[in-house]
Protein backbone atom coordinates (compact mmCIF):
# COMPACT_ATOMS: atom_id res chain seq x y z
CA UNK A 1 0.00 0.00 0.00
CA UNK A 2 2.13 2.96 -1.16
CA UNK A 3 0.62 6.57 -0.88
CA UNK A 4 1.50 9.56 -2.31
CA UNK A 5 1.40 12.84 -1.16
CA UNK A 6 1.44 16.15 -3.38
CA UNK A 7 2.06 19.87 -2.86
CA UNK A 8 0.29 21.41 -5.85
CA UNK A 9 2.48 24.63 -7.00
CA UNK A 10 1.91 27.24 -10.02
CA UNK A 11 5.40 25.93 -11.23
CA UNK A 12 6.99 22.95 -9.21
CA UNK A 13 5.15 20.17 -7.25
CA UNK A 14 6.24 18.20 -4.99
CA UNK A 15 5.69 14.32 -4.72
CA UNK A 16 6.34 12.41 -1.38
CA UNK A 17 6.37 8.52 -1.79
CA UNK A 18 5.90 5.96 1.67
CA UNK A 19 7.51 3.07 1.80
CA UNK A 20 5.74 -0.17 0.31
CA UNK A 21 3.95 -0.20 3.56
CA UNK A 22 2.06 2.66 3.70
CA UNK A 23 4.00 3.48 7.09
CA UNK A 24 6.86 5.63 6.72
CA UNK A 25 7.68 8.92 4.63
CA UNK A 26 10.71 7.33 1.66
CA UNK A 27 11.53 9.10 -1.46
CA UNK A 28 10.05 12.52 -2.04
CA UNK A 29 11.12 14.86 -5.54
CA UNK A 30 9.86 17.70 -7.38
CA UNK A 31 7.84 17.86 -11.00
CA UNK A 32 8.16 21.36 -12.74
CA UNK A 33 5.09 21.49 -14.63
CA UNK A 34 2.98 24.39 -14.99
CA UNK A 35 0.37 23.54 -17.43
CA UNK A 36 -2.22 21.15 -14.84
CA UNK A 37 -3.24 18.52 -17.68
CA UNK A 38 0.63 17.54 -18.35
CA UNK A 39 1.37 17.97 -14.61
CA UNK A 40 -1.75 15.25 -13.70
CA UNK A 41 -0.57 13.20 -16.52
CA UNK A 42 2.89 13.33 -14.78
CA UNK A 43 1.83 12.51 -11.39
CA UNK A 44 -0.68 9.67 -12.79
CA UNK A 45 2.34 8.23 -14.73
CA UNK A 46 4.58 8.70 -11.27
CA UNK A 47 1.51 6.84 -9.17
CA UNK A 48 0.88 3.83 -12.03
CA UNK A 49 5.25 3.00 -12.12
CA UNK A 50 6.01 3.37 -8.39
CA UNK A 51 2.59 1.28 -7.61
CA UNK A 52 0.77 4.49 -5.14
CA UNK A 53 -2.98 3.61 -4.20
CA UNK A 54 -3.70 6.13 -2.61
CA UNK A 55 -3.29 10.10 -3.45
CA UNK A 56 -3.02 12.03 -0.98
CA UNK A 57 -3.63 15.82 -2.37
CA UNK A 58 -2.62 19.09 -0.58
CA UNK A 59 -5.60 21.36 0.10
CA UNK A 60 -4.87 24.89 0.36
CA UNK A 61 -7.88 26.26 2.08
CA UNK A 62 -7.24 29.83 4.08
CA UNK A 63 -6.33 30.25 7.74
CA UNK A 64 -10.27 31.06 8.63
CA UNK A 65 -10.82 27.53 7.20
CA UNK A 66 -12.67 29.59 3.82
CA UNK A 67 -11.25 28.31 -0.03
CA UNK A 68 -9.92 30.80 -2.28
CA UNK A 69 -7.97 30.38 -5.45
CA UNK A 70 -5.57 28.09 -4.56
CA UNK A 71 -7.86 25.71 -3.07
CA UNK A 72 -10.35 25.64 -6.74
CA UNK A 73 -7.39 24.71 -8.51
CA UNK A 74 -6.27 21.91 -5.93
CA UNK A 75 -10.29 20.50 -7.06
CA UNK A 76 -9.73 20.84 -10.31
CA UNK A 77 -5.96 19.03 -10.16
CA UNK A 78 -7.79 16.63 -8.21
CA UNK A 79 -11.13 16.20 -11.11
CA UNK A 80 -7.77 15.17 -13.54
CA UNK A 81 -6.61 12.82 -11.13
CA UNK A 82 -9.21 10.81 -10.36
CA UNK A 83 -9.51 10.38 -14.22
CA UNK A 84 -6.28 9.80 -15.25
CA UNK A 85 -5.69 7.31 -11.73
CA UNK A 86 -9.38 5.85 -11.16
CA UNK A 87 -8.14 7.04 -7.47
CA UNK A 88 -10.24 9.25 -5.32
CA UNK A 89 -7.53 11.57 -4.30
CA UNK A 90 -7.75 12.65 -0.42
CA UNK A 91 -8.23 15.97 0.13
CA UNK A 92 -5.97 17.01 2.86
CA UNK A 93 -5.36 20.44 4.71
CA UNK A 94 -2.07 21.75 3.95
CA UNK A 95 -2.33 24.97 6.08
CA UNK A 96 1.13 26.25 7.15
CA UNK A 97 3.02 23.07 5.29
CA UNK A 98 5.14 25.59 2.82
CA UNK A 99 6.25 27.54 6.06
CA UNK A 100 6.93 24.49 8.06
CA UNK A 101 9.23 23.34 4.95
CA UNK A 102 11.17 26.21 5.01
CA UNK A 103 11.67 26.30 8.20
CA UNK A 104 12.93 23.08 8.26
CA UNK A 105 15.20 23.94 5.53
CA UNK A 106 16.43 26.87 7.18
CA UNK A 107 17.06 24.76 10.55
CA UNK A 108 19.24 22.42 8.48
CA UNK A 109 21.47 24.82 7.11
CA UNK A 110 20.19 25.12 3.23
CA UNK A 111 19.24 28.80 1.68
CA UNK A 112 19.03 30.35 -1.71
CA UNK A 113 18.75 28.31 -5.06
CA UNK A 114 19.19 24.68 -2.99
CA UNK A 115 16.50 25.69 -0.82
CA UNK A 116 14.02 26.64 -3.52
CA UNK A 117 14.72 23.15 -5.16
CA UNK A 118 13.64 21.23 -2.44
CA UNK A 119 11.03 23.45 -0.61
CA UNK A 120 7.94 21.71 -2.28
CA UNK A 121 9.39 17.72 -1.94
CA UNK A 122 9.29 18.69 1.71
CA UNK A 123 5.88 20.33 2.08
CA UNK A 124 4.72 17.16 0.22
CA UNK A 125 6.87 15.03 2.83
CA UNK A 126 4.81 17.35 5.63
CA UNK A 127 1.40 16.41 3.64
CA UNK A 128 2.36 12.66 3.63
CA UNK A 129 3.71 12.85 6.98
CA UNK A 130 0.53 14.19 8.67
CA UNK A 131 -1.93 11.89 6.77
CA UNK A 132 0.37 8.96 7.93
CA UNK A 133 0.00 10.31 11.49
CA UNK A 134 -3.80 10.27 11.33
CA UNK A 135 -3.96 6.64 10.38
CA UNK A 136 -1.81 5.75 12.87
CA UNK A 137 -3.79 7.10 15.19
CA UNK A 138 -0.67 9.20 16.38
CA UNK A 139 -2.55 12.81 15.16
Amino acid sequence: MRIMAIDYGDRHTGIALSDLTGTIAGEAFVIDEWNAQRLAERIAAEAKERGADTIVLGYPINMDGSAGPRAEKSLELRDLLRTLTGLEPVMWDERRTTVDAHRIISENGRHGKRRKSIVDAVAATLILEGYLAKNRGTL
